[in-house]
């Protein structure tokens, strides 16, 4: 099944976030399958990307959005490793349990891993990653 994921774009100031087409092999049914689906798509993605080993030239669009955030990269990793789903999955798993990325199906906030969710194909999720600000109290 298809849904739509909303992504933000690197160094779009006029429209920073875009619903994609996202695959899931299966229809999930609580946030712990929604989140393992997720993951599952992601790395079947990158290990095929890691297989066929081809990269396309960058667009200086492309180049121009990634200069604005520090690093310009391929998406590739360069130590020829694939990724573990069993690893990866675990780590999406405890992330969330952490606090770590939130996850909204329309305007509704998903709180636990065992909740019940109901995804259809127009639905939007949304998964946000939080980041930790650090300082010094005195």
């Amino acid at each position: 099944m298809y849904i739509k994921v909303n992504v933000k774009q690197i160094g779009s100031r006029r429209k920073p976030v875009a619903a994609e087409q996202f695959f899931l092999s299966k229809k999930p049914e609580t946030v712990r399958e929604l989140i393992v689906e997720s993951v599952r798509t992601c790395v079947e993605e990158y290990n095929e990307r890691m297989d066929m080993g081809e990269e396309k030239p960058l667009e200086q669009q492309q180049i121009d959005a990634m200069s604005q955030v520090g690093k310009i990269t391929f998406g590739m990793s360069y130590n020829g490793k694939k990724a573990d789903f069993i690893k990866a999955a675990e780590h999406a798993l405890i992330s969330y349990e952490d606090g770590i990325y939130k996850i909204f199906v329309g305007n509704q906030m998903l709180e636990q891993l065992e909740d019940n969710i109901e995804i259809r194909e127009e639905s939007e999720v949304t998964f946000i990653r939080l980041t930790m600000l650090t300082g010094t109290l005195w």
